[in-house]
């Protein structure tokens, strides 16, 4: 089972994860007083940069009728809008630059450049997914309604196809987020309130079709007009451009919410939960993956999911500092910090997909032990001295396992000796 006490889980006390909130307020308090001109130059150039690629790309495809133009002004495309999307448009609308009052990079008016509305994302990822992360029943963002990640989820005959369906989810990522909002489960069972739905289902058409028109009938009209390029080629760009940006997008979430370590919670979680319970599922719940500054600007700084999921409306440039205080935060409760080679990262969680397309007798590991389901009572037979911590506990468990396996190991070997005696 998913976990149905943190306090538990994590080992420490009452006063011990008031003490952590404590210690992560002062950090934001920290952030939140130093802001100033230096983040506000960082994200105007930002801003800069990408629409100059933009215009690059654009410029390019005006000749895509030979090869390597197409190819060219294709990647550039496709870094503008990952761009966009990731450092850009996500981390606007977390509202981590309102503190600017510039209603030109605010939350409340930044239409991005995905099919999906700006305004049903921020509900479905802002309020929904940010407030009860990982919680099974409430967050969406676990298996985005189409995906077995846990072994909480009940197995279908449809969790077969999870590696299709997540192949499609990560190719046409920005429908996925675009139509989540719409909750097409409570649709088909007839349990949505009609009127609410037809009116984002309107919504998102209207959102919707813009950007169809904008990507695949304005733009290659008006590259049309070049004698170097035609409707076709530039269409075939902007389809392939799009496809990149949904991809990578797809990769560093997945890499931040799914990969071993990332834990999943139950109901029974949020009731009556402090700010400092609220913080540590946070920190349970997210995963990182290592970086250097290229990757972290590619990512939307999303590489630092632990620290965006505990401050997100913080902004993106500062994560990077702020991760050496998390960590420290970790070392002195004895929690761990997950996080791993992106590569790595990404791989476990298409382990995790693939595994749990299979029914749960033929799966090794328990419901309560294993790498992407774990709970409180993983640690029921660890002696108290074993118990010191989270991280701590960890490794007990692990080191109990590695000894079960290497006793049977030298049982089987024993046997085959004396069979061969």
């Amino acid at each position: 089972m998913a976990i149905t006490d943190v306090p538990e889980f994590t080992h420490l006390t009452e006063a011990d994860i008031e003490n952590l909130g404590r210690e992560l307020d002062a950090i934001r308090q920290d952030i939140e007083d130093s802001r100033g001109a230096r983040d506000a130059r960082y994200i105007r150039r930002t801003i800069a940069a990408q629409r100059a690629l933009e215009v690059a790309g654009r410029l390019l495809l005006a000749g895509s009728s030979k090869r390597k133009f197409w190819w060219a002004g294709t990647a550039t495309l496709g870094v503008a809008k990952i761009i966009e999307n990731m450092e850009i448009g996500h981390n606007v609308m977390h509202g981590q630059w309102d503190w600017m009052n510039d209603p030109e990079i605010h939350s409340s008016t930044w239409e991005w450049d995905m099919s999906g509305a700006s305004k049903h994302w921020r509900f479905t990822h802002n309020f929904m997914h940010h407030k009860y992360t990982n919680i099974l029943g409430m967050d969406d963002d676990v298996g985005y309604g189409v995906i077995r990640v846990t072994r909480d989820q009940k197995w279908k005959p449809f969790n077969l196809s999870n590696l299709f369906f997540n192949t499609l989810l990560a190719v046409g990522f920005e429908w996925g987020v675009g139509l989540q909002h719409l909750e097409l489960g409570k649709i088909s069972k007839g349990r949505d309130d009609r009127k609410a739905t037809m009116g984002r289902v309107k919504e998102f058409g209207i959102k919707a079709g813009h950007q169809v028109a904008k990507d695949y009938v304005a733009w290659p009209a008006l590259t049309a007009l070049s004698p170097g390029a035609s409707f076709t080629s530039t269409m075939k760009a902007n389809a392939v451009a799009n496809v990149i940006r949904n991809v990578w997008a797809n990769a560093v979430i997945f890499c931040g919410h799914f990969p071993d370590g990332a834990e999943k919670f139950t109901k029974t979680d949020m009731v009556g939960e402090s700010k400092g319970q609220w913080y540590l599922r946070q920190m349970l719940g997210s995963a990182n993956f290592d970086n250097g500054p290229l990757l972290r600007f590619m990512s939307g700084n999303l590489c630092y999911q632990i620290e965006h999921h505990l401050f997100p409306d913080l902004p993106s440039n500062r994560y990077h500092e702020i991760s050496f205080r998390i960590r420290e935060i970790c070392d002195k409760y004895d929690l761990p910090y997950t996080t791993g080679n992106f590569a790595v990262q990404y791989g476990k969680s298409w382990r995790t997909i693939a595994k749990l397309s299979l029914p749960d007798r033929f799966l090794t590991d328990t419901r309560d032990d294993a790498p992407e389901t774990r709970s409180e009572r993983m640690f029921d037979g660890l002696d108290p001295s074993e118990r010191r911590g989270l991280k701590s506990a960890i490794a007990a468990v692990r080191s109990r396992r590695r000894a079960k396996q290497s006793q049977k190991a030298l049982k089987k070997a024993d046997r085959r000796e004396d069979l061969a005696a």
